[in-house]
């Protein structure tokens, strides 16, 4: 198959990631073994859909723990045993001697470890706790990490590296919503969900600044279903989590969950 009957399964934004997945299982058929960096579960789908067209590479993907939504991927030739192949991972685990860390959020990590230079790509999930979080990162930059990381939201902090099994997850808190919504297309729910208006929700739609299940969506009619996942640059993201029948108005009853 060409590249470019490649290219039309995917959006135009994921044709860089296409040819760089593509790269790594050509390297994997010459006897190469590549490993990732952090993926998302888009470019997770992306990288094996294509490895599954070549039956001399398979994937190995780790990010921590069973349900990881971020992970790395090892991929090499079929003869490789994988799971003998260290994935590169750490527990970055934070802390302060107070309480002063129990109202920092996800966002707040995430910000202070950019904050040191390095890109998203190198960080895996994040879990904040009421006394601490607990990071997934690339081993390769773990040291560095915690040696520069001190101060989150302007809180002082202490640091520590741990092994992939003493990591502690922590469960993915969502806000619930019952809407009423006269369609189930994108920027009808995500405008009740961000309290924006139809007019303003358009705007970061078609600047592709949405994704849905993690795939950058610029289409607003586009109609949502139980289980998506849809997150909007600057406003966070929500899941749709059930849709439970049509009102005697003929409007959408549905249930949303706010990632907070």
């Amino acid at each position: 198959m060409t590249r470019d009957n490649i290219y039309v399964h995917f959006h135009p934004d994921e044709h860089r990631f296409v040819d760089q997945a593509a790269e790594w299982i050509s390297r994997a058929e010459q006897h190469a073994v590549k490993l990732t960096d952090f993926l998302d579960p888009r470019q997770a789908f992306i990288l094996t859909s294509l490895a599954n067209a070549h039956p001399d590479v398979h994937v190995r993907f780790e990010g921590g723990y069973p349900g990881a939504e971020r992970r790395r991927a090892i991929v090499a030739p079929d003869y490789r045993v994988l799971d003998d192949e260290d994935p590169g991972i750490r527990v970055l685990a934070i802390y302060s001697p107070d309480d002063s860390l129990a109202d920092l959020d996800h966002g707040d990590y995430m910000g202070a470890i950019l904050n040191l230079g390095l890109k998203r790509d190198k960080i895996g999930d994040i879990h904040p706790r009421a006394d601490g979080c607990h990071i997934v990162v690339a081993e390769e930059n773990a040291d560095y990490i915690a040696l520069q990381l001190n101060q989150v939201h302007r809180i002082h902090v202490r640091t520590e590296l741990l092994a992939p099994e003493q990591l502690l997850p922590s469960e993915t808190k969502l806000e619930e919503l019952q809407l009423s919504v006269a369609s189930m297309r994108l920027d009808g729910i995500a405008s009740d969900v961000y309290r924006l208006s139809r007019a303003k929700i358009l705007t970061p739609i078609k600047a592709g600044r949405c994704k849905v299940n993690w795939k950058q969506e610029e289409d607003p009619s586009k109609p949502l279903k139980e289980g998506d996942v849809v997150s909007m640059k600057g406003f966070g993201r929500f899941k749709l989590l059930e849709v439970e029948g049509v009102s005697k108005k003929g409007r959408q009853r549905i249930r949303i969950g706010r990632y907070v």
